[in-house]
Order: structure tokens, then sequence, then C-alpha cells
């Protein structure tokens, strides 16, 4: 019996042989991990939820992965708390996602650290790119960015550059409203080749892109570079909606000189009409599957079945799964 969720089933999220975005089978996403780019020299990994909401089964399965990868290399599995944006944090969030991931049992490597205690590192890397003229004061909207560069509702718009040379009188002219400037990198197109597990190998372009926020808060590619450095992680394991903000993490990583870890970016699980699962819906969190009879161990034998690991319902502890994951990863370089 498979997870309880309503029309459309359990099929429409899990199952195996729908294609991701690439057009390959979701299903064979442990297959592909070694043969699109190397596995890095140790497995120190990370999951790092935003404490917005419960887990939906999309950030499980993201979890289950990420301590996969880094369980069976040998390494650590962090867990890192994303809640720099307080206004969209929910009290006890954190504590929910903890004690989710607890259940499915992927144990991790204390301590947990939470972004908002880290302020005074991301201080210094802005100082650092400050320092070495590569950032400007950007007082733009989204609106006016999306506007000016004649981007359709909805769909990111390139930065058109409209405050990245500003004169003397301009600057003036703009501190002298009021409005609190973002921080905004100057990228300038430059074009970053990396290699993803899933993947392959990818070319894009580094566009302008915000560092800091105008009310001062770092912004999420600038904190997650440097939080990725500072806790030594060979691997970044998380959805394939973050695949396209990586090539400006990679031009962080150059200019700030860090490490590169090894990327992974997997598919996301999606309904029947390629709808993104929803912390909204509560049939989709672990909650709302223990309410409709499903223990989180059986949950978690779902999750692993929809990327090939074994069949739904087989039950399967640690040491099996971990086993059945790398004799997967082993037989598909052969």
């Amino acid at each position: 019996m498979g997870l309880g969720l309503p029309a459309p089933s359990l099929l429409a999220y899990l199952l195996p042989s729908r294609p991701d975005s690439s057009g390959a089978s979701v299903g064979l996403v442990v297959e592909r991990l070694f043969q699109l780019a190397p596995a890095p020299i140790n497995g120190d990994g990370r999951f790092a939820p935003s404490p917005t909401g419960p887990l939906h089964l999309g950030n499980l399965r993201t979890a289950l992965l990420a301590w996969c990868c880094a369980r069976s290399n040998g390494g650590r599995f962090l867990i890192r708390i994303e809640d720099l944006d307080q206004e969209r944090v929910r009290p006890g969030s954190a504590t929910q996602q903890l004690g989710d991931l607890a259940a499915l049992g992927l144990e991790w490597d204390e301590p947990v650290v939470n972004q908002s205690d880290r302020m005074a590192l991301y201080d210094d890397a802005i100082e650092s790119l400050r320092a070495a003229e590569l950032l400007y004061p950007c007082w733009c909207t989204r609106a006016e960015i999306r506007g000016a560069s004649s981007a359709p509702h909805g769909e990111p718009a390139h930065y058109p550059g409209t405050c990245r040379e500003l004169t003397t009188a301009q600057l003036q002219e703009r501190r002298a409203s009021g409005r609190q400037p973002a921080l905004r990198a100057r990228g300038g197109q430059a074009e970053i080749t990396f290699l993803d597990r899933v993947h392959g190998e990818r070319t894009d372009l580094v566009d302008d892109f915000v560092v800091a926020r105008n009310d001062g808060a770092p912004a999420y590619h600038l904190a997650v570079v440097v939080d990725d450095a500072a806790q030594a992680l060979s691997e970044v394991v998380r959805g394939d909606d973050l695949l396209d903000s990586t090539a400006a993490q990679c031009w962080l990583q150059i200019q700030l000189g860090l490490p590169r870890p090894s990327y992974v970016h997997l598919p996301l699980l999606r309904d029947s009409d390629g709808k993104r699962m929803s912390k909204r819906d509560s049939s989709v969190t672990l909650d709302g599957q223990a309410e409709l009879g499903h223990a989180p161990l059986q949950v978690r034998s779902e999750l692993a079945a929809s990327v090939g690991l074994c069949e739904p319902d087989e039950p399967l502890d640690d040491d099996q799964l971990l086993s059945r994951f790398s004799s997967i990863l082993v037989e598909s370089t052969e």
C-alpha cells in the first residue's frame, strides 16, 4: 500500500518512470550520480531547510539522498537552518523539521547551525567583495528591473545595469531619497562552467546579482557559499530548482577564494499537472501521512523507491539502504 495522497495519487509524485526536467527517468537518478561527474574525495554533505513550515515529501526525499551520499562515503551529514528571512520564519518549524528527519532515521552530526547566528561571517565576505570593488549599491525594485528588461511577468529578469555606473550626482540623488539600496555584485555576464553529478557539465552566464538586501540581510547566494565553505562541505545535494543559481555561487567562490563543492541537483517532486509539491498541502507532510496511517519508515521506503533504491514498501534498515545505494553507484560505473 503506497502513501496516501489525495487524487492524483502518490504515483503522480513518486513514480520512478516519470521524467525529470532533462527528460531522464527520475528513477535513474541514483544510477546517474557517478556517470556525469566524479564523486567528492570525502562525503561531507548537508541538508539546509528554511524554517517556514513543515517539510514536504520533496524536501524529505532530497534530505534522504543527501544523507545517503554523505554516509555511503563515510562523511559527515550536517543540518543548517537557513533562517535569514525572518519575516517568513514560523516559530517551531525548525524543531518540527528536525523531528521529521529523526523520524526517518536521518541522523546528523552536531551541531545544527542557524544562519542568523553567523552574520559576522557574511559581513566579512561582503567587505572582501567591497574591497575588491566587486559591489555597487542598487536601488532598483524587482518591478523596475522587469520593466526595464521587458521580461514577461513571472520570468526571471536580467539586471539591465541601471545602477552599475552611476555618476556621483546620481548617487547623491538616490541616497537623498531615503530609500536603502541593496548591494549588487558585478557578475558582468561572466561565463562559469561547473560539473553536476546529475546534469553533467553546464556553462552559464553570471548576471549582476544581489549579495545583500536593502534591509542589510545577506542574500541567499552569498550566505550559502560562505556557509558551505565554513562547514568544509565537499558535496551539495539539493533540488534542481537551484541549478540556475549555481553559476553565481561558483563566481562568488572564485572571488572569495573558497573551494567549490561537488553539486547534485535532484529532480523535484511534481503532481500529474507538473506542479511543484507545496508545504500548504498537509497531506504531503510526514504528519499528514501519519494521519493517513503511514509510519515514517514506510514513507522512507516509498521515497527510496521513487529513485530506484528499493521496491515500494520494502523495509530497509540504515545499513541495507546505504549498501543498496552504494551498490547501485558501483554498478553504474562498471
